[in-house]
């Protein structure tokens, strides 16, 4: 690894270091949601709301390539960053190759299960008479083809960080997120392809954001532990081990949500195509807060691992003060924009009225916890920077599945469709209070190192 990287995580001024870390990454990951909502608003100038609806209902099989990219990614930029601090670089490069190599071939099997087991999936996850076929179009180009780009896009971003690459990480994130939302309304609208286009550019401008990380690891300096060679992989030596558990606890919250988000969308359709496509439009907008404290929390995660690995402990509590402090700063702005900006953000997406009046109340309930996701996003990211594999995976039941599936149903049967968005902020806080109640014993042992 580079001199000047060593000195980011050792010697560099604690704030100035955060910052360098997590100011591309917040960058990369609202980007990202823009991404997500690319594809939403575009199809929504067509305002057809089935179309709309239909994207929506195809969140959760592509989360599936998220909870893949996780999994490996997360685990793997721990594991490389805490071997940094540990001066361990054979086993650090041999984490990038199996993590890289690993997650293809999870990939190419989700894909191949998926194209032939599409129907049934499908119609699991929430898809009708009204939105089948075009939820079917939409998963073959953007899951199928798209699962192996959309995975190594993710995961090579976290790998890039760990070595301290903020910067190229994100740029790698931006490339393909900028060229999507290019290629989108020429894909649709003038090729006239509809929602096939939109699929087809998401895919498309993932493969080429992919072309650029391969190039960036390629012409690294040989001291660098990024590498592509299939030569270097290594399941032994407790890396294997070490990178599941550590990224299991974010692609079981990836999971997680992937089930929330289908028992939300049946239950949101038992109603009507307005409802599932308001709600749709009101999850990406509220996944704004998302990106913010992942972007934090990915970003300061290789600053915290490479800082626990070499015992520099007052150094690692001071990253983690500057981290809560910017990331509530950050949530409460965010709360303030979408609670009074909701109804004409809403209207970006569509015009039909039905919809937005709902997509306007969902935002309005759901945006309201915004800080305590951001702290609870935090805690759990400083639990797996420091390899912990406990707390995680309780964060990770809990905030998703553990305790919205039964709120909304519970709401649903009480508050009609308006419950099903409050079972969201009232999981938020309960998930917030099991947070820190897991932190503070953390730190107070930290406290005392």
């Amino acid at each position: 690894m580079r001199a000047v990287n060593q000195d980011l995580f050792q010697k560099e001024n604690v704030q100035k270091a955060v910052l360098t870390l997590v100011l591309p990454t917040i960058i990369s990951q609202l980007i990202a949601v823009v991404y997500s909502m690319s594809d939403s608003f575009w199809i929504g100038q067509l305002n057809s709301p089935e179309q709309l609806a239909a994207v929506t209902l195809c969140i959760p099989a592509f989360l599936f390539t998220l909870g893949i990219s996780n999994i490996f990614g997360i685990g793997g930029s721990s594991l490389i960053a805490r071997c940094l601090g540990t001066k361990k670089y054979q086993k650090a490069k041999s984490t990038c190759a199996f993590c890289m190599w690993t997650s293809i071939v999870c990939a190419l099997i989700y894909a191949i299960v998926f194209y032939f087991f599409s129907q049934p999936i499908l119609h699991f996850i929430g898809a009708t008479e009204d939105t089948y076929l075009y939820s079917a179009e939409y998963s073959f180009w953007a899951v199928v083809w798209g699962s192996i780009p959309a995975t190594l896009s993710g995961l090579w971003g976290h790998l890039v960080r760990s070595e301290g690459y903020a910067k190229q990480a994100s740029f790698g994130m931006i490339l393909g997120l900028v060229l999507n939302m290019i290629l989108d309304p020429i894909f649709i609208f003038m090729l006239h392809l509809e929602i096939v286009g939109a699929a087809v550019a998401t895919t498309l401008s993932m493969t080429i954001g992919c072309v650029y990380f391969v190039w960036f690891i390629k012409t690294r300096p040989s001291q660098s532990v990024l590498t592509l060679h299939p030569k270097y992989y290594q399941a032994g030596n407790h890396i294997a081990s070490e990178v599941l558990l550590v990224g299991f606890p974010s692609t079981l919250m990836t999971m997680m949500a992937l089930i929330s988000n289908v028992v939300l969308n049946v239950l949101t359709a038992g109603y009507s195509t307005f409802a599932i496509a308001g709600m749709g439009i009101a999850k990406r907008l509220d996944m704004i807060i998302f990106a913010i404290s992942n972007g934090i929390g990915q970003g300061v995660l290789p600053l915290i691992s490479y800082n626990y690995a070499a015992k520099n402990f007052a150094r690692m509590r001071s990253a983690i003060k500057i981290t809560f402090v910017y990331s509530l700063v950050l949530s409460v702005l965010t709360t303030l924009y979408l609670y009074f900006g909701a109804d004409w953000t809403t209207r970006l997406f569509i015009e039909e009225p039905t919809t937005v009046s709902y997509g306007r109340e969902f935002l309005r309930i759901i945006c309201l916890t915004c800080p305590c996701v951001s702290l609870t996003l935090i805690m759990m990211t400083i639990f797996q920077a420091a390899g912990k594999k406990v707390q995680p995976v309780i964060l990770s039941i809990v905030r998703k599945g553990g305790l919205d599936i039964p709120l909304m149903f519970g709401l649903n049967a009480w508050m009609g469709v308006m419950g099903l968005a409050w079972a969201i902020p009232v999981e938020d806080v309960l998930a917030m209070f099991i947070a820190i109640w897991l932190f503070i014993p953390f730190w107070r042992k930290l406290k005392t190192k």
